[in-house]
């Protein structure tokens, strides 16, 4: 029994693991590629530490509440055993989904950038490229997405 505990566990995490997107000026999803993307150029104004919040889907509720139920409902016998499953579902739920969003946060950055020709734009990124002001760059836009590179 110890064994499918810790198996349903293991599976539980990797399935939230696996949830988790990116936000990354250099990360494309499937549905992006192929399309056409408008680049404008410009001139990196500022750039600020931000963070962006992790994921709240409904991953990490249902593996807390399964592994909470399960580890609760070997407490007891009878009624005690089905009143200490409930509450440990409901306290791994509530556990998963925070745990979820903490895994999945990630640090970000607010790029403003003066566009060539005029204008000034700040989109919010991932922070794996570094970026300072000065910097010459390209905005790629594309489906209501756009992002920063060199």
């Amino acid at each position: 029994m110890q064994i499918f505990r810790l198996i349903v566990m293991g599976v539980l995490s990797l399935l939230m693991i696996a949830c988790a997107s990116s936000n990354s000026g250099s990360v494309y999803s499937r549905d992006e590629a192929r399309k056409v993307h408008t680049v404008k150029t410009g001139i990196v104004e500022s750039v600020r530490q931000v963070k962006l919040e992790g994921t709240k889907s409904a991953v990490g509720a249902v593996a807390g509440g399964a592994v909470g139920g399960v580890a609760g409902s070997s407490i007891g016998h009878g009624k005690g055993s089905t009143i200490a499953a409930v509450v440990g579902a409901v306290a791994g739920a509530i556990a998963g989904s925070a745990i979820e969003e903490g895994i999945t946060r990630k640090d970000g950055i607010e790029i403003t950038v003066k566009i060539d020709g005029g204008g000034l734009v700040a989109i919010v990124q991932e922070a794996d490229e570094e970026f300072k002001a000065g910097d010459k760059v390209r905005l790629l836009e594309s489906g209501g997405t756009t992002r920063v590179s060199h």
